[in-house]
């Protein structure tokens, strides 16, 4: 199928159709005349790609880590096991976040008569 009908089955700009095919997620192949031309298997590949990025995961993670639904394979059980590394990675971040806001909610707590006038100053 042509660039401008993957598309529209899509819901993604030709940009962004090119720019996925230039980071590796997508390949066309060239027709005689230059025109880019995807398999059908295209449209659910992006489905996955898009939803992928919205579970939190980069381009890059999505093509080092995902290419086991672009190959057909039973790819269930290694997809969970990259969705457990991600939950772990989010939930580190918002372990970290949470002792970020407990630091500046000190600063800010902080007043003249402690000592400390200055929030940026270390205790």
């Amino acid at each position: 199928m042509r660039i401008g009908t993957l598309s529209t089955l899509t819901g993604l700009s030709r940009d962004s159709l090119r720019f996925y095919e230039k980071r590796g997620l997508l390949q066309a192949r060239r027709s005689d005349n230059g025109y880019r031309d995807y398999p059908e298997e295209a449209v659910q590949w992006l489905g996955y790609v898009r939803t992928a990025q919205q579970l939190g995961f980069t381009l890059a993670e999505i093509a080092s880590d995902m290419p086991l639904l672009a190959q057909g394979q039973d790819a269930g059980p290694a997809l969970r096991a990259t969705l457990a590394r991600k939950l772990a990675d989010i939930d580190a971040r918002i372990a970290a976040l949470r002792g970020l806001r407990a630091e500046l909610a000190g600063r800010l707590d902080a007043t003249p008569e402690t000592g400390a006038s200055c929030p940026l100053r270390q205790a």
